[in-house]
């Protein structure tokens, strides 16, 4: 039987803009999230999984996979994000899991333990966290990143992390997973991302650092750090016409999309596949391989 090959939409795309954080909804062309050509195998059956900015983008096609796999999935968001988790919802009821929507702010430590206790309330346990939820606002120069954005960029990319991984340490037992989403910026810097850089160098160094924190705990710690996806993080934050050839510079000649993306997550959160790895950061570049 012939290997079967799955097209992906190629730049230029429609000229767009969204005000911050970006609805799924709205762009056009859709993320691709639904995945065809993936099929589940069980490797998550039982598991509950808790991940940030699990609405729209990497997050719902991580969300689709897990419930494929046979997890069942509570996904944080923003209020305003409310639309697009309520399509994430149906996504993972249709593979036949629980999806459990949370609404709040991954800045608030408060927040973040109450995430966790209401999933464990409500799904029985928590076994895999998925660290996903970002906040990224392009600037040309140093001078002209405020201190609000300098603080929502790291609260969010950073100190989200921190808080959800210390609510969720407790009740992970071992066999418990925690997958965090890195950045090639973090690798290679970019110039009009300084902070947003910052944090997610910050990451990949958090999933080093808490890997050998946890190990003895048999928990497993690692990171996936894609290059550009196709999701509301960046047609929020681009101008129409850098939207219209996101992705191009890459040697695929286009971005990734979020159902691309994914499956690295199941890797990681699969006892069968990845049992002997933690504290790695695993790239996604469409071809690129200069990262570090």
């Amino acid at each position: 039987m012939a290997t079967k090959q799955q097209d992906q939409p190629l730049p230029p795309f429609p000229s767009q803009h969204q005000a911050k954080p970006g609805i799924e909804a709205n762009i056009t062309p859709r993320p691709e999230y639904q995945a065809p050509l993936y099929r589940g195998a069980e490797k998550l059956k039982g598991k509950v999984a808790l991940i940030t900015g699990g609405d729209s983008g990497i997050g719902r096609a991580v969300a689709v996979l897990f419930a494929r796999e046979g997890a069942d999935v509570s996904i944080v968001y923003l209020p305003e994000e409310q639309k697009d988790a309520e399509e994430t919802r149906r996504a993972v009821e249709q593979e036949g899991r629980r999806a459990l929507l949370i609404s709040g702010d991954v800045r608030q430590s408060q927040f973040c333990q109450q995430a966790v206790e209401k999933t464990v309330a409500e799904l029985g346990k928590l076994d895999i966290l998925v660290n996903n939820a970002a906040y990224q606002a392009h600037q040309k120069r140093l001078e002209d990143i405020s201190d609000e954005q300098l603080e929502r960029t790291f609260q969010t990319n950073i100190f989200g992390y921190f808080y959800m991984a210390r609510a969720a340490l407790p009740v992970l037992k071992q066999g418990g997973v925690i997958i965090n989403t890195g950045s090639i910026t973090g690798l290679e810097g970019s110039g009009g991302l300084l902070d947003y850089s910052a944090t997610k160098g910050a990451i990949h160094a958090f999933t080093k650092a808490l890997a050998q924190n946890v190990v003895k705990r048999g928990i497993r710690v690692n990171c996936v750090a894609p290059g550009p996806v196709w999701t509301p993080l960046n047609v929020a934050d681009k101008p129409a016409d850098k939207v219209a050839t996101f992705g191009q510079e890459t040697p695929m000649k286009r971005p990734a999309q979020p159902e691309e993306i994914a499956p690295a997550y199941v890797f990681f959160a699969s006892e069968a596949d990845s049992s002997y790895i933690t504290g790695e950061v695993l790239t996604l570049l469409g071809g690129e391989t200069t990262a570090a």
